[in-house]
């Protein structure tokens, strides 16, 4: 029988032989410093299980793949590995392992169905007889290299054991030591200005306002919420580990042990806090998180959540739970995408400007403070000095360069570091200028509850229900910071203190009362120069059965690249339902949808102008839009001396007569720094008019005066939209509607006239075509996966081009207004209903004088917009003054009421 066995076991050894060269390899020693790559002639393979398989898309190697028909054994115990490496590190120390992989048909088909990250494709990992442990090895987005993670090697030699997927090709195995990110050479002997107490607790309060907080609890607004939190305290949270299976991420664990620490905390209940204690320190011991993209959030939460344990429950702990914390919590923080020492990524944009460093490491550091000072050195570091004055530059604009809701997302956690420093030491450290940020989300809601488009990520989906967009953690953050009534009502409508009742009780005053409505502020909100943009509004009604008029412009200042999109210039329109719109759609980030369509110009409702042999860094299509930018700048130097962040210039802005409710609203722009060097000039300029009437609520006035270099470059006015246009003589319709109600909005062409201008609209697959490059969207619900582009276009080649268009929103049973239309030197002058606007016809500023005609009717508030600065007269026939305004600069507009009649305006 022996006799037998042994034969068997020789042939399979001829067999492996043959195939790659020996039955026992010696092992691959891995280099020292760069790094090792194991392919298919150095693995041992099971020959029952797998085979060898050539793929193009392996650049030249051959792939280790699953034979047809062999379930694979990701999650199966008992089945020897499909490919083992016998390897030797240099020396005992920690050492990242890579892979790189492509998927057949089979893999292709599941990506291509997949919804998301947790769809990805894993293989099991075992290095000798250590736990093993599952890793992504291919994700829906199709990117062959993965880091599978940082693993522990001896130094000896050792067997690393791969069981693979069903669909998968894999190239090569990569290992290389782990290097830490280098320290700054100013952060390695930097003194924050602010240390932690010597005392605990130090998150979220301390000695002195604990006592505050606890008081806090017996209020009426409290008690629910504290409830809830007593309920989730004294439930029994029941698990039990086993050594030799890894402990999978457990969001509920996690609440659980920290739902005990606030309420010993609150109580000083030991029992409870001793439950706490034992059951982080036990999950923390044991969690393993794997490689599955953006892990390191949740990596990030169990950092956080063991800080407040650790912090919390302090005089509970013992020397060795002290000690088992620290090295628990050190381990899990050198897998976060940032690194540890936390200087792998900018703490600016990207996934180091969210959790990782405001919340997870900086809670970390502060609560471990007295064992490892170095720790908070560094984090502090990274926020006072990288963090902090980058946003006092940015926050000149009150909104976030990331867009709704990655910027949501994102500056909900610079409130956290803001409000963990503040209270760690009582004094703020961010400027006050970051209170003022939380008025981008209130200005950017539009009637049905839904946000204006900005950046990545849709908000909700009109479905003819109300759909009210919320992200609450960061209202509350944000209210209780700025003690703000008007957002403190925001957050209970986006559902309050049930979002997260440990967060409401340790920072909201009872003392402040919401204030549900919004006039008290200006239906018009200029952001400033830094994130140039304006958003008017014809009122603050909420409800699909809202007459109001939403319109955003942007344009000059900088750009922040990440989710930011190339929207410089854009126009958006509400009115029952987005009338002007955005077309892009967000699924993953970086796919040729993505970089080519949904982050360019062409997605958006700007002007257009294709230079043929124009390239766009990472991006292959042409759209003839502003620059693609995907890097982030990390200081205001850089932003402001590097032009290739210059986004343009705000040169004008105003509205009034009214500051709460003007009848005009004023935006000019300097937007050919946004463009490649194929512009020679460009402005686009824009008046928002509040009618105050019922049947057409508002009007638009836009200009734009474009030069290209050469004039052959086409050019491209273009408005997206939702619905089906109409065409009409002088331009079209566009529609929505809301709850039965629909809303039009009449687009009349003024210039190019008619027969100078071609218009063509582009829906279907088509709206998605960018010149010949086709680009077809995620699967989605939204309206903007079905929408139509309108591109009018001069029919003449030249240079300089101008485009006067007038929008008016008109309800869906009524008429448009007439509109009066002139055009002087440096003027048009466009009259509608009682309101006669002048405005300046090219790039630069009025500077002469020019005559002002007032039609026969009632009396008209007249706007008088885009003139130089100083004094300005205005007299009448006769000669007599009526008007003497100063025009100031950035304002460049002066408003006043006239009687029909003839004027002359003069500068003084």
């Amino acid at each position: 029988m022996l006799k037998y066995a042994w034969a068997a076991i020789c042939s399979v050894c001829v067999l492996l032989f043959l195939a790659y060269g020996t039955c026992e390899a010696a092992p691959v020693q891995i280099a020292e410093k760069e790094m090792t790559t194991l392919t298919a002639k150095d693995a041992i393979l099971t020959p029952a299980t797998t085979d060898i398989v050539d793929d193009e898309g392996l650049n030249g190697l051959q792939g280790i793949t699953l034979k047809p028909g062999i379930e694979a054994a990701v999650n199966n115990d008992s089945r020897q590995p499909d490919i083992t490496f016998q390897v030797s590190a240099p020396q005992e120390g920690t050492y990242v392992i890579r892979t790189f992989s492509v998927v057949d048909d089979e893999g292709h088909q599941l990506m291509e169905e997949a919804k998301g990250k947790y769809d990805s494709l894993f293989l099991k990992l075992q290095i000798d007889q250590t736990r093993p442990t599952k890793r992504v090895v291919y994700v829906p987005w199709h990117r062959p290299h993965q880091t599978t993670g940082k693993f522990h090697l001896t130094g000896k030699p050792q067997e690393l054991k791969l069981w693979i997927p069903r669909g998968v090709r894999l190239g090569h195995v990569s290992i290389h030591p782990y290097v830490e990110p280098a320290v700054p050479k100013a952060a390695q002997n930097y003194e924050p200005k602010w240390k932690p107490p010597t005392s605990h607790p130090r998150l979220w309060c301390n000695q002195e306002t604990l006592p505050v907080i606890r008081k806090r609890l017996e209020s009426d607004e409290h008690q629910e919420a504290w409830q809830t939190i007593t309920r989730q305290a004294k439930k029994p949270f029941n698990v039990e580990f086993s050594p030799d299976e890894e402990v999978a991420h457990d969001a509920a664990l996690e609440k659980a042990a920290e739902a005990k620490a606030f309420y010993y905390l609150m109580t000083g209940d030991k029992e409870v806090g001793r439950e706490a204690v034992q059951l982080m320190n036990a999950y923390l011991s044991q969690v393993e998180f794997g490689n599955i993209l953006d892990i390191t959030r949740e990596i990030g939460r169990a950092i956080y959540t063991g800080s407040l344990v650790y912090d919390w429950c302090h005089d509970l702990l013992s020397v060795e739970e002290k000690d088992a914390f620290h090295k628990s919590l050190k381990r899990l923080a050198l897998d976060m995408e940032c690194g540890w020492p936390p200087f792998r990524q900018t703490i600016i944009t990207g996934h180091g400007a969210e959790a990782q460093i405001n919340r997870d490491l900086l809670s970390m550091s502060i609560a471990l403070y007295e064992r490892e000072p170095e720790m908070y050195k560094y984090t502090s570091y990274v926020i006072l000095e990288n963090l902090v004055p980058m946003r006092k530059f940015e926050f000149q604009s009150p909104r976030y360069n990331q867009g709704v809701n990655y910027g949501a997302f994102r500056f909900g956690w610079e409130m956290h570091a803001a409000w963990l420093l503040y209270r760690m030491s009582g004094e703020p450290a961010f400027d006050e200028n970051i209170k003022d940020v939380r008025r981008f989300w209130q200005y950017m809601r539009m009637p049905d509850g839904m946000m204006l488009r900005d950046g990545d990520g849709a908000s909700g989906v009109a479905d003819g229900r109300f759909y009210y967009w919320k992200y609450p953690r960061t209202m509350l953050l944000m209210y209780t910071y700025a003690s703000d009534p008007l957002l403190k009502a925001d957050f209970y409508r986006q559902g309050g203190p049930s979002s997260d009742p440990m967060m409401f009780l340790l920072l909201n005053d009872p003392e402040l009362k919401p204030i549900d409505s919004l006039e008290s502020l200006p239906l018009t909100k200029d952001f400033g120069p830094i994130l140039g943009s304006m958003v008017a509004r014809t009122g603050w009604n909420l409800g699909l059965d809202s007459n109001d008029v939403v319109a955003e412009i942007k344009g000059g200042g900088y750009h922040f690249g990440n989710h930011q999109h190339a929207d410089a210039g854009s126009l958006q329109v509400y009115f029952r339902g987005l009338q002007v719109a955005d077309l892009g759609l967000y699924k993953f980030y970086g796919t040729p949808y993505d970089r080519n369509f949904n982050k360019r110009s062409i997605a958006h409702s700007m002007m257009l102008a294709v230079d043929p042999k124009e390239e766009y860094r990472r991006a292959e299509s042409n759209d003839g839009g502003t620059r693609y930018n995907q890097t982030a700048p990390r200081t205001p130097q850089q932003v402001t001396s590097d032009p290739w962040f210059n986004n343009g210039e705000v040169i004008a802005t105003d509205f009034g007569p009214s500051e709460l409710k003007p009848d005009f609203s004023y935006f000019k722009a300097n937007l050919t720094d946004a463009y490649s060097d194929k512009l020679s000039k460009y402005s686009r300029g824009f008046c928002f008019i509040n009618l105050k009437r019922s049947d057409v609520p508002a009007a638009i006035i836009l200009t734009d005066d474009m030069t290209t270099q050469k004039a052959d470059f086409q050019k491209f006015w273009q408005v997206n939209t939702l619905h089906d246009p109409q065409m009409t003589e002088d331009g079209f319709i566009l529609k929505n509607e809301r709850s039965g109600l629909t809303g039009n909005t009449h687009v009349k062409l003024l210039l190019p006239s008619s027969p100078h201008r071609s218009v063509k609209v582009h829906g279907g697959k088509d709206a998605t075509n960018v010149f010949g490059m086709q680009l077809d969207p995620p699967p989605s619900p939204h309206p903007e996966a079905n929408g139509y582009r309108i591109m009018v276009s001069p029919t003449n080649n030249e240079r300089r081009h101008r485009f006067l268009t007038v929008f008016q929103m008109v309800d869906g049973n009524s008429e448009p207004l007439p509109v009066e239309h002139r055009e002087q030197e440096e003027t048009y002058v466009i009259a509608i209903a009682d309101r006669v606007v002048v405005i300046s016809n090219n790039v630069d500023f009025v500077q002469k004088s020019f005559p002002l005609h007032i039609p026969k009717g009632p009396k008209r508030q007249v706007a008088l917009l885009g003139l130089k600065p100083g004094s300005w007269i205005v007299r009448d026939s006769t000669g007599k003054m009526i008007v003497e305004a100063e025009v100031k600069a950035k304002s460049h507009a002066t408003f006043f009421q006239a009687e029909p009649g003839k004027y002359e305006v003069s500068p003084h």
